[in-house]
């Protein structure tokens, strides 16, 4: 089993490493179907897959770890959507990809989870069910269906700013009960090239210093205050957009900074 099981991932793996540039990867269908009325993935108690939960994988030199639950599992971050040329195609967990049905890729949730996603320039939200790995790109958070990108206007663009957190059967009838705010339609979101994290300011402003002489980008110490201390965290922007950020980010591992990451704030 644990043979077939890194096969699966493995060869998918290989098809896939979707990782962002959808728009120039992949495609839309032909003649896209309205997906208004598609209703949300229903959270219900499922046991792990027998497939795509190792406890560790590797893609492009990269390892991955694979959690061991999805309680309490809340992050922001950019979403990508992979559609036409994957539909039909097996997924991590052994499901063959449906890029009409309401579900998603992520590179370390327990598979199946059910996640709720919104969309942070619109506040619009869908819930869908995690059955395979991706998006591998380390700028890039979740990998929805296309149905799912569609429904939260992110098609057009490529990508988009999203929050999400994972959601069980009975957090399901919470959160749909709850009213969409004019507050959450209105999100300022903010995009960061996140360089380095630091326990002293001392060595975030030596990051800063050497970060200073190589790019003319703005560049901030954000303090994040943790029980165990203070994090200081080196980043630059806001970004204008997200490939000005991945552009920046490939720019910065060839002049030696290897952790470079988008954040949404």
């Amino acid at each position: 089993m644990q043979v077939r099981l890194l096969v699966v991932i493995s060869t998918y793996l290989l098809l896939v490493a979707c990782g962002g540039g959808i728009s120039t990867r992949d495609h839309a269908p032909t003649r896209p179907p309205d997906v208004s009325n598609v209703p949300n993935a229903v959270p219900r108690d499922e046991q792990k897959s027998k497939y795509g939960n190792p406890a560790h994988y590797d893609v492009l030199g990269k390892r991955y770890y694979t959690l061991n639950s999805s309680k309490g599992y809340h992050e922001k971050g950019i979403a990508s959507w992979y559609g036409k040329k994957f539909h039909g195609k097996r997924t991590s967990s052994g499901e063959i990809y449906d890029m009409y049905a309401m579900t998603a890729a992520h590179k370390t949730l327990p598979l199946p989870t059910y996640v709720e996603v919104t969309n942070l320039a619109n506040g619009k939200k869908v819930i869908v069910r995690v059955n395979d790995r991706g998006p591998f790109h380390d700028n890039r958070l979740i990998d929805l269906s296309y149905t799912a990108a569609k429904k939260l206007d992110i098609i057009s663009h490529g990508t988009g700013s999203v929050e999400i957190r994972a959601i069980t059967k009975k957090g399901y009838y919470a959160s749909s009960s709850a009213p969409e705010t004019n507050a959450t339609k209105n999100n300022y979101v903010g995009l960061y090239l996140q360089v380095g994290a630091f326990s002293t300011p001392r060595l975030a402003e030596q990051l800063k210093e050497k970060l200073q002489r190589k790019i003319s980008d703005a560049i901030l110490i954000v303090p994040l205050e943790k029980p165990g201390g203070n994090l200081y965290r080196v980043r630059v922007g806001p970004l204008s957009n997200v490939e000005y950020g991945d552009s920046l980010a490939q720019q910065l591992v060839n002049l030696g900074f290897y952790d470079a990451h988008i954040v949404v704030e």
